[in-house]
């Protein structure tokens, strides 16, 4: 069975920065595309950042700039580095992996930028 495990959410100020980690089992990412999205309260979910199985990224307009998606193959472990964090960045940041049908989500870890 495949599972994401997420971790680096917490609190941060305004022009902060974290890193966020999504460890996988079950799967591949070498051999997938993995993404990242973001839902605010009273907000949908939005795309965030894609990394391919060849290594493209890809990124919203919102985090362009700001965010960096990475990926560690020995680990099996894709990354989110977020710097000059804005209160707007805040929501539950989520993973995923694998294409339709099949496509697999993280739990979800809580980013707070606030003063």
């Amino acid at each position: 069975q495949v599972q994401l495990v997420e971790s680096g959410g917490g609190l941060v100020q305004p022009g902060g920065s974290l890193r966020l980690s999504c460890a996988a089992s079950g799967i591949i990412f070498a051999l997938n595309s993995e993404g990242w999205y973001r839902q605010a309260p009273g907000k949908q979910r939005e795309w965030v950042a894609t990394i391919t199985s060849d290594g493209t990224k890809k990124y919203a307009d919102s985090v362009r700039g700001r965010f960096t998606i990475s990926r560690d193959n020995f680990k099996n472990t894709v990354y989110l580095e977020m710097n000059s964090l804005k209160p707007e960045d805040t929501a539950v940041y989520f993973c995923n992996v694998g294409s339709v049908p099949n496509i697999y989500w993280g739990q979800g870890t809580q980013v707070t930028v606030s003063s």
